[in-house]
């Protein structure tokens, strides 16, 4: 069996065969899933932060939380499936290493993008197949190469010469994908000024690869994270293409492709439809082809509910203004790193107040004359915790109310701190929209 060919279960094999039975639904499918999507997540919300009395509880029962709903990362990997039917999806687990999204993923026969001993021991701890693992990280340290190595994990990438001589000491049995730079300057996360080599230096490399008597079996790419502009995989199919060639005239037998990741949902389509073209104009259909995709699957799968803990009031008496600056339990230390690390600009809306739950119902506006104006904040000390500088709301927030921000999948509980003492462990709370992926899971 291909490595292409992981084993998925039968539940989902039904429900994507029902979704192409029956034509062009997937749209449909997905509208209807998230309205349900919003209704589950709307009730765990409200469960959680009704039953917290701000003033008898625990420490730390007011702590931020997030709700995952599941069925928005079944509803992503049916869309790839219908998008990408070439490409096999291995998930780049830094972007969310959550269990039970790894489990879902696990069961649906994606493969696994590993940066490191950690990430590579946590799948293969849900029973993994090591040969469903890539060891996606050009730099890597010596005995995580011992320990890939002494669990089967083969499937590595490198693009510098000292990495070469380190997989020779190390793992001389390795399947080596040579890492080529390509242009991420349309990417939220630029990742070619640290990895890949450039297009000159690939023969020097494979050439040295033939002579230690290394496997280099396949190209790989990565076109940035969060990419927009999709002409990027054309131009890094073809190099890929360049380098294929290279290698065969040195007698190498490459027959994996692996196009990184940089996949966003609202762009998708288009992305899918160029790399698609391209693979297909280049590749030939023997030629196996994986896909690193990371924040495509849980960006809009992760809420986040944030407790109000104190506020300021500012008043401009000059211009006869009030504003507010409100104060959360969680920041840019925290889950909120995305906006540092990331690039994000995560959305606050009100999801309880003196007014009652209102998740769904009232939406944060801006530049409206009847509003009035928040800055919102993180817990620590530090004058950079901001989460954002200027929203508008149409009724008071006060200390002891609820925020809540949608879209807070990718990079945010995975790269939260300790800092200044507060906890970097926050509870999340699950529910399935999809019915596939709860029989999937036994929810």
């Amino acid at each position: 069996m291909a490595r292409s060919d992981y084993p998925i279960t039968e539940e989902y094999q039904l429900s994507y065969e029902a979704l192409q039975s029956t034509g062009n639904t997937l749209g449909n499918h997905v509208d209807h899933g998230a309205g349900i999507s919003r209704q589950l997540i709307g009730e765990a919300l409200r469960s959680r932060v009704e039953a917290i009395n701000q003033d008898t509880c625990e420490v730390g029962d007011e702590d931020a939380f997030f709700v995952a709903d599941l069925g928005e990362v079944y509803r992503q990997h049916l869309r790839w499936k219908n998008n990408l039917k070439r490409v096999t999806p291995h998930y780049a687990v830094k972007c969310n290493p959550d269990p039970q999204v790894l489990r879902l993923l696990s069961e649906l026969g994606t493969g696994f993008d590993c940066a490191s001993k950690t990430e590579i021991e946590q799948v293969l701890k849900i029973g993994v197949d090591p040969s469903r693992i890539i060891y996606a990280q050009p730099c890597k340290t010596k005995s995580y190469v011992r320990y890939a190595a002494q669990h089967g994990v083969k499937q590595m990438t490198f693009d510098n010469a000292d990495e070469l001589y380190k997989t020779k000491q190390l793992f001389p049995d390795a399947e080596l994908y040579l890492r080529i730079l390509t242009d991420d300057s349309a990417s939220l996360c630029r990742l070619s000024q640290k990895f890949g080599a450039a297009l000159e230096s690939a023969v020097e490399l494979l050439e040295l690869a033939k002579k230690l008597e290394l496997n280099v079996v396949g190209v790989a790419f990565h076109v940035g994270s969060g990419a927009s502009d999709p002409k990027a995989f054309l131009k890094a199919v073809q190099d890929a293409r360049f380098v294929f060639d290279q290698a065969a005239s040195l007698g190498f037998n490459m027959h994996t492709l692996d196009v990184g990741g940089g996949f966003c949902g609202e762009t998708f389509e288009a992305m899918a439809a160029v790399l698609s073209s391209a693979l297909d104009a280049y590749f030939p259909p023997h030629i196996r082809v994986i896909g690193e995709p990371g924040r495509y699957y849980v960006s809009k799968a992760f809420t986040i509910a944030c407790h109000v803990i104190a506020r300021r009031t500012v008043a401009d008496a000059t211009l006869g203004t009030t504003s507010y600056m409100l104060y959360m339990n969680d920041g840019v230390y925290g889950n909120f790193s995305s906006i540092i690390f990331d690039h994000q600009n995560p959305v606050p809306r009100i999801l309880q107040s003196s007014n009652g739950f209102a998740y769904d119902k009232h939406r944060s506006g801006y530049d409206t004359p009847s509003m009035t104006e928040y800055s919102i904040w993180g817990p620590t000390c530090d004058g950079i915790d901001v989460i954002s500088s200027s929203c508008m709301f149409s009724e008071t927030v006060d200390v002891g109310d609820w925020l809540y921000f949608e879209e807070m999948g990718a990079y945010t509980k995975c790269s939260a701190t300790r800092f200044n003492g507060f906890t970097d462990s926050h509870d999340v709370l699950y529910v399935c929209s999809e019915p596939g992926a709860s029989a999937l899971l036994g929810l």
